[in-house]
């Protein structure tokens, strides 16, 4: 019992920000973070490098140590611990720390810490905002209830470049040497229709300057269609939100469960552990 206690006042503090020390925690902890990242983005530079490389060899090798243990500890709190090893955190989490350790068989591959600037998205739970991540929840939602529309209209566009490319090329291909191909024609039409406009191909004949306006002129309607696709899901999610908290499961490592929620709604296991 006062182990399971123990356990479940530090699940308590790393885990939630509804408590002043976790609170506090998490606040130190993104200052870790922030840290380390500012280390490597300096540590990119040669001549901070030089100054200073074993400033930045020693905090990070410190802030890694640090990261391993709560990383340990994030584990052993869970009452199943693959079920945070395979969540989203828990997977950067350990993305976050394992560059150090591969740094010492595979060179600058210590730049790949860069990926803990992910760990920052903690910060809405920290500072009490949990209406955006409910934001974020609706919106993840829906980009995945209009998948299926948006993967049919990825399908429609990438045929469309694929047959304006192929017509660009019968324009311009024997007078320009920018369309040496059906593949480069196909790349023009994609940053053409994308309104992206590198400018490193460019039609010369008259014909080639006509379809081109057509096809900007198609990119802009072509923009507006998964804006569309993707608003309708989010004012359908919209109709039927749930205001969420903070609370993670220490079982199942998920989270966005309902205020009043006293079990988890993922695998059934109390929210809060019972005295």
């Amino acid at each position: 019992m006062p182990n399971r206690r123990l356990r479940d006042r530090i699940h308590e503090i790393i885990f939630e920000a509804d408590t002043r020390t976790g609170r506090y925690f998490d606040i130190v902890l993104m200052i870790f973070i922030g840290i380390s990242i500012v280390a490597v983005m300096l540590e990119s530079s040669e001549d901070w490098n030089q100054r200073y490389g074993k400033l930045f060899f020693y905090t990070e090798w410190f802030l890694t140590i640090v990261f391993t243990i709560e990383y340990g500890l994030r584990l052993w709190v869970t009452v199943r611990p693959m079920k945070y090893a395979l969540s989203f955190y828990g997977i950067v989490d350990i993305m976050a720390i394992l560059p150090s350790y591969l740094s010492l068989l595979i060179p600058n591959s210590q730049y790949f810490l860069i990926i803990r600037i992910l760990r920052l998205m903690r910060i809405f739970r920290v500072f009490k905002l949990g209406h955006y991540l409910s934001e974020g929840d609706q919106l993840r939602r829906s980009l995945k209830d209009s998948r299926n529309k948006i993967a049919v209209f990825l399908f429609a566009v990438t045929l469309l470049v694929i047959i304006i490319g192929a017509i660009m090329y019968l324009i311009e291909g024997g007078s320009n040497d920018g369309f040496s191909s059906i593949p480069r024609a196909v790349y023009w039409a994609i940053v053409t229709i994308t309104t992206v406009g590198y400018g490193d191909i460019t039609p010369q004949t008259q014909v080639g300057q006509f379809l081109s306006a057509v096809v900007m002129i198609i990119g802009y309607a072509i923009i507006a269609v998964p804006t569309g696709i993707v608003t309708s899901e989010m004012m359908k999610e919209k109709r039927t939100r749930y205001r969420t908290n903070t609370q993670v499961c220490r079982f199942c490592a998920k989270e966005g469960h309902d205020d009043d929620a006293v079990y988890c709604k993922y695998c059934g296991g109390r929210l809060n552990a019972e005295e």
